[in-house]
């Protein structure tokens, strides 16, 4: 029996079936002491000491800022989290922030309530409705910074809405790149793609080159009157110069997910409380592929979606065992590994290494009889973070 430790309630509160989605050979603990992975989705667990029976952390959702993720890699516990499988609730709600404000939604329901009691509200409502004359997205220059899971999907559905989207990705990757669709244009520079915009929505992670990204020269860049929508990270834009273009009227309005003191003073600017992933369907997807994550690697040691090692897969051991080493990325690893494996007489069947800045991993699959005085040894390698031995079908 495997151990899970479940935080956030994830599996109660989210899944259809309740702890039982873990499946056969799982149960919930709460004691971390006897716990084999844990499953988490918002609890900051930066300050929690793991003991050496964690093997892996689970989290639903795609940011890992609660998570001690690079500390933790040094122990050989693999971090996992589920990207895109939250993706199109937060392009949903882009463009439902969009298409409301564009066309003041808001400023009309407004209107209506607060000439609830007014009994000529209907002849009333036909003279005031100029007052909420707005845009259509078709025809319109839209800009999408970032074309991962979200950007793509956003930049797709606008472009199928009628509207000349551009897309800039400083962290292009083949994969993203394909799911734009050819009728989306790139653009090499941050600043072309602003020029002119009628709409710039951001979808990069935060990071050192991105951080206030989106300040004056690209804003003042964007025709006067542009709307711009932040549902990426809260430090992706300056909100001074953000709340200085509102106030001057160069733009429109602002749409971000993310509520600060600041944020909160601005002009034309509506707020949702970090809630572009709040959809039972985003929830559901987010924890089911964070489970499924965790069950492959603790069977078979099995890497998707981690952000401290890459992924590995060698699908199912056919020989009597395997041996998923994690550690320090640094010469003559997998010489020593496999040295200590031919002295004891075991024969390697397939191997693979890979790496990831200071950390690697490497899978060995054996037929033979890997005893304990051998994985000590292959333990006390300096260097070696981690040695787990999985029974091969044969052995099962």
């Amino acid at each position: 029996m495997r151990y899970v430790r479940v935080l956030d309630n994830i599996t109660q509160n989210i899944t259809k079936d309740g702890v039982s989605k873990l499946g056969d050979g799982y149960a919930s603990t709460q004691d971390i002491n006897k716990a084999d992975a844990i499953l988490i989705r918002a609890s900051d667990i930066n300050d929690l000491e793991f003991p050496p029976s964690i093997r892996c952390i689970a989290r639903s959702g795609s940011g890992v800022n609660n998570i001690p993720y690079e500390r933790v890699a040094k122990q050989g516990i693999v971090v996992f989290n589920a990207p895109g499988a939250n993706s199109n609730a937060v392009k949903e709600l882009v463009l439902g922030m969009m298409l409301s404000h564009s066309r003041d939604v808001t400023g009309g329901v407004n209107w209506c309530l607060e000439h609830a009691d007014d009994p000529d509200i209907t002849k009333d409502a036909e003279r005031s409705k100029k007052a909420f004359v707005g845009h259509e997205l078709m025809g319109k220059k839209v800009g999408v910074v970032g074309v991962g899971n979200i950007g793509s999907k956003v930049a797709n559905a606008l472009s199928h809405l009628g509207a000349h989207v551009f897309w800039y990705d400083p962290y292009l990757s083949v994969e993203h790149a394909l799911k734009v669709s050819a009728s989306v244009t790139r653009v090499h520079d941050l600043d072309d793609l602003c020029r002119d915009c009628d709409y710039l929505t951001l979808h990069v992670p935060s990071k050192e080159d991105t951080i206030r990204m989106i300040g004056e020269p690209q804003i003042y860049k964007m025709n006067r009157g542009a709307m711009l929508l932040n549902y990426a990270r809260a430090d992706i834009v300056d909100e001074d110069a953000v709340a200085h273009a509102l106030d001057m009227g160069h733009l429109s309005h602002f749409c971000t997910d993310f509520a600060t003191p600041k944020t909160m003073r601005m002009k034309n600017t509506t707020v949702t409380p970090h809630m572009g992933a709040c959809t039972r369907e985003a929830e559901q997807n987010c924890a089911n592929m964070a489970i499924s994550e965790m069950k492959d690697y603790l069977e078979n040691g099995t890497v998707h979606n981690s952000v401290n090692y890459p992924d590995i897969d060698l699908g199912t051991c056919l020989y009597d065992g395997r041996m998923c080493a994690l550690h320090a990325n640094k010469p003559k690893m997998v010489a020593q590994i496999t040295s200590i494996m031919a002295d004891a007489d075991v024969n390697i069947q397939k191997m693979a290494n890979v790496s990831q800045g200071g950390n690697a991993y490497t899978m060995v699959d054996f037929s033979g009889d890997l005893d304990d005085p051998t994985i000590q040894r292959l333990r006390s390698i300096t260097g070696m973070y981690l040695v787990r031995i999985l029974p091969g079908t044969s052995q099962q």
